[in-house]
């Protein structure tokens, strides 16, 4: 028999349910707690159930307040699923799965859409073997039968809505082959066969589904590919705005995948791309148009063919960039703001990020090869610890998201990396009407059309920057804030040139001008100007470096009244410009008067902030910046923000323990751990052996604090305590070395290739094992130079472990290079335990260490190998020329490996026969460098 609710529960759930979101503060407590408590009986998860997809209330409910509460079943209902689906009895699962269904037919609209999120949830949870008929209940249901019965539209329409999200959650399983069969074979005929239906909303599901899957060309998009062009083709006349942004979205992801599918229909797919982006009334739909231009600009194989339509396009992406009327009239005007205070809505989230470490510490590298400044991460993400510096607009979209102005500034920016002059001769009669316009909205597109072709249009712009920069320079007086704001970035864009002359009238007319003009807007009566200003001035601080330090003073005490005068928000992009100054300038803000300058505001500033403010995470990445750059001359300001992070690590790890015994808490924000590690870490770089005081002080919950967060789940948090680890190897090691044994194991640990996941963001997994490999070759160096055979209980595992790093083709760079680092630095003090193994390691040893540049870290890994070599020089033989050449090659090398080059030579010239042969089967450039350095 079929579960039945109870009527006097049902009524009570009911009724708490319709609290939880109803206008009573209290009640909405009350209500909370109880269905916290109801979340314990058995049956919760039918009741919800019963309660979302039943219309009808139960006795003594107000029918006026149900459907609040069958709403707020269904979110809670699909939020418990979450943690207890594979808890749930088979009954209860069997019930959901029956019962669920039928609430895609009901007449709320709402019901409906919660319905099929729940039933993509279930499957989510359960998998599609456990609920193998799903896809065909939901596709006979579309067809419009269902236990033989004919189905009403709106079910129709909620089933694919469904169908849709299930999709979004099951791309890769819905392409999964079971027992030979795979889900989507099936599947995309079916969506395609939909795009035909009469309801503009299934249509719209369909195509927007078959979207989910064509970036990732399964072999059933590659076998139907034509059939889906066909229905595009016919889609495009659609009367629904819906499904021409699918069908937007469609050709975008086309380009991608077959793109030699577009190229024979390329002039009149382009006619409809800018016909869409040209149709104003629907923002939405033009900006899913305005995309395409992204997407053909960066492909090299229709780049060709794209530049006879240029004419055609740029006109359009230019228009798309002038503010609307209805942005004018909300932005349009806007005063001085700078005392008002920020709302909450205003200030973005912040975020840490992890800390890398290349050899010497220095930063590392992400996998793409971008340097890394003491942060990694990903990337779609902003980074913890930064604003968006919204590199294109200063942020001046009302909701502070992707519009279609953005999207078309961008495309421009890339056509014209593309086709360079072709693009600057086309917008130069615009530029020309348009930037002393008499309206401020089409000035101001100007003004950002000229920044955004800055990077693909430079040799062509830059001989009209000595006209440009003077007029951009009065713009930043303008009456109107938008028009300031977006003068400041496009002054950033072309900071490049203000640096490029030492001529000092140059640097007159043009640099300083920048610069006080920079300076001046950053103390703007308006916020958004303020922001513009400040992240410009770190644009030029990058382009500038150290020629920024002969005004350095003027500079930080503007950054002073900044202090003093900015509200939350722009706090943030304060402290990048001072971390950015800091980074090039180096130790000239240790000096007198710029220590006190900056540190007085800047402590009073970190004094103020708490430690649950989300301010902390810049904060701390600031005064990261600021110890690295005044070394020892940071001392006096070390010994409370070093103990403060560790409290801050010991109150996360405290809440991490906390809620891994009560899942019901908050949980703790890992940012916390993050900015607190690379601060010490550089606090540890700054003060070198000054620091070990502050850890002597610390022991021993330093340690075992760092020993734990070592272990933690986010990547992010290992990076920076393994980045910490090696720092502590480097500067306090006699603190660190009784805790080795303990740490040992669990660096062994990460070092296994095999536990990424490359479903999982493998980059940040990278990024860990990078770290761990370099803090091992530096504890490696110590035990080496302390004369301690420490090293030799892991030398078995770790050799194991690095070497298959250094084998493990297609991963980043900097990780193959650390681990032989790390290898060779082992082999310092282990060079008995590890000669047996040369031949297996020489070759790609020497492959590896022949990119990396001339370090300490390469002398020392080279002096291991010596070692090894001189202790088994038959392990050599395979590959005697490529370590001929590595000596050979080696420009700057130190006495002691200089001595060991030597006596390899010495060795050899004993051993090989023919040894001028030898020598002479060696380049000529090489020999020269031999005979030249070497007896040989």
């Amino acid at each position: 028999m079929q579960w039945q609710p109870q009527e006097e529960p049902l009524r009570q759930l009911s009724g708490y349910l319709a609290d939880s979101i109803g206008p009573d503060p209290e009640r909405r407590t009350r209500a909370g707690e109880m269905l916290q408590q109801a979340k314990n009986s058995p049956d919760i998860c039918n009741y919800l159930c019963h309660i979302l997809v039943n219309p009808t209330p139960p006795p003594n409910v107000d029918v006026n307040l149900y459907p609040g509460a069958r709403s707020a079943a269904g979110i809670l209902l699909k939020n418990h699923l979450r943690e207890v689906w594979k808890k749930l009895t088979p009954d209860v699962q069997t019930y959901i799965k029956q019962s669920v269904i039928v609430g895609l037919a009901d007449s709320n609209n709402q019901i409906r859409s919660l319905t099929g999120t729940l039933i993509a949830e279930v499957l989510r949870n359960a998998g599609l073997m456990e609920w193998p008929d799903v896809l065909s209940t939901l596709i006979g249901l579309i067809d419009g039968s269902h236990g033989g019965k004919e189905v009403p539209l709106q079910a129709r329409e909620g089933a694919m809505s469904c169908l849709a999200k299930i999709c979004e959650d099951n791309r890769k399983s819905l392409d999964h082959s079971y027992n030979g069969e795979r889900p989507l074979n099936f599947l995309i005929p079916k969506l395609l066969s939909y795009t035909e239906n009469p309801s503009e909303k299934i249509r719209a599901y369909a195509l927007g589904a078959i979207n989910i899957f064509i970036s990732s060309k399964p072999a059933a998009i590659v076998d139907n590919i034509d059939n889906l062009l066909n229905a595009l083709t016919r889609l495009a006349s659609d009367p629904s705005d819906e499904v021409k942004k699918s069908v937007c979205r469609s050709m975008v992801q086309i380009v991608d995948v077959r793109p030699d599918k577009i190229r024979p229909s390329l002039g009149p797919i382009i006619d409809y791309m800018l016909s869409q982006q040209n149709n104003r009334e629907n923002e939405a739909l033009a900006l899913e148009a305005a995309e395409f231009w992204l997407t053909l600009g960066e492909h090299d194989v229709l780049q060709k063919e794209l530049g006879p339509f240029l004419p055609k396009i740029i006109p359009t992406l230019l228009n798309s960039m002038v503010y609307s009327e209805d942005d004018i009239a909300e932005l349009g005007g806007q005063g001085d703001d700078a005392d008002d205070e920020d709302k909450t809505e205003d200030l973005k989230p912040v975020f840490a990020k992890a800390k890398s470490r290349m050899m010497n510490g220095a930063p590392g590298e992400t996998p793409e090869g971008q340097t890394e400044q003491v942060k990694m991460g990903d990337d779609d993400d902003l980074s913890e610890g930064e604003i968006e510096d919204d590199d294109f607009f200063g942020d001046v979209n009302p909701e502070d998201k992707w519009n279609l102005r953005k999207c078309s500034a961008a495309a421009l920016d890339v056509l014209a990396n593309v086709y360079h002059d072709t693009i600057f001769q086309i917008i130069l009669p615009y530029l020309e009407k348009n930037l002393q316009h008499t309206e401020w909205s089409y000035q101001e597109a100007a003004v950002l059309a000229l920044g955004a072709v800055a990077d693909g249009c430079w040799d062509t712009v830059t001989p009209h920057l000595p006209k440009l920069i003077p007029y951009l320079l009065t713009l930043l007086n303008s009456e109107e804030p938008l028009v300031r704001q977006i003068t400041c970035w496009t002054l950033g864009r072309y900071a490049k040139w203000a640096v490029s002359s030492k001529d000092p009238e140059f640097r007159r007319q043009y640099f300083e001008r920048i610069i006080a003009g920079l300076l001046g807007k950053m103390l703007d009566g308006n916020k958004k100007v303020q922001e513009a200003g400040a992240s410009a001035f770190a644009s030029l601080e990058e382009q500038a470096q150290k020629e920024l330090t002969p005004y350095l003073m003027p500079i930080l005490n503007q950054f002073m009244i900044a202090f003093s005068k900015y509200k939350d928000r722009n706090m943030y992009i304060l402290y990048d410009c001072i971390q950015t100054l800091a980074e090039h300038v180096g130790p000239a803000i240790a000096a007198q008067p710029a220590n006190e300058t900056l540190m007085r505001p800047l402590i009073r500033r970190y004094e103020s902030v708490g430690d649950e403010n989300r301010e902390l995470f810049p904060l701390l990445e600031c005064l990261s910046f600021v110890a690295q750059a005044m070394g020892e001359k940071f001392h006096p300001y070390a010994h409370p923000i070093f103990f403060r992070c560790l409290r801050l690590i010991h109150t996360n790890l405290e809440q991490a323990v906390r809620y891994a015994q009560n899942p019901e808490l908050d949980e703790p924000n890992k940012d916390y751990l993050i900015t607190s590690l690379d601060l010490l870490s550089a606090i540890i770089q700054a003060l070198h052996s000054q620091s070990l005081h502050l850890v002597s002080h610390a022991r021993p919950a330093f340690f075992q604090m760092l020993g734990i967060c070592l272990q933690d789940a986010n990547n992010e948090v290992k990076q920076s305590a393994y980045a910490l680890l090696g720092d502590c190897a480097i500067y306090v090691y006699s603190e660190l070395d009784p805790v080795v044994p303990q740490i040992m194991g669990v660096l062994i640990e990460e070092l296994d290739l095999s536990k990424i996941d490359e479903d999982e963001e493998p980059d940040t997994a990278y990024s860990v094992i990078n770290n761990a490999c370099w803090s091992c070759g530096e504890i490696s160096l110590q035990k080496a130079r302390h004369q301690e055979a420490g090293m030799a209980p892991y030398v078995d595992r770790l050799f194991t472990r690095l070497l298959a790093v250094v084998q493990t083709p297609d991963i980043p760079a900097s990780l193959t290079e650390n681990a032989a680092i790390a290898l060779g630095r082992l082999s310092l003090g282990c060079h008995n335990e590890l000669h047996p193994h040369l031949a297996t390691f020489a070759e790609p040893f020497l492959h590896t260490l022949a990119r990396v540049q001339e370090t300490d870290e390469k002398d020392t890994a080279f002096c291991g190998l010596a070692m090894i070599t001189i202790a088994n020089p038959q392990g050599m033989e395979e590959c005697l020329d490529l370590l001929f050449g590595a000596i050979a090659k080696y420009g700057n090398v130190s006495k002691e490996l200089h001595a060991l080059f030597q006596r390899i030579i010495d060795i050899y010239k004993g051993m090989i026969a023919d040894w001028p042969g030898f020598i002479n089967g060696l380049s000529a450039v090489n020999q020269e460098k031999l005979r030249n350095n070497y007896s040989v």
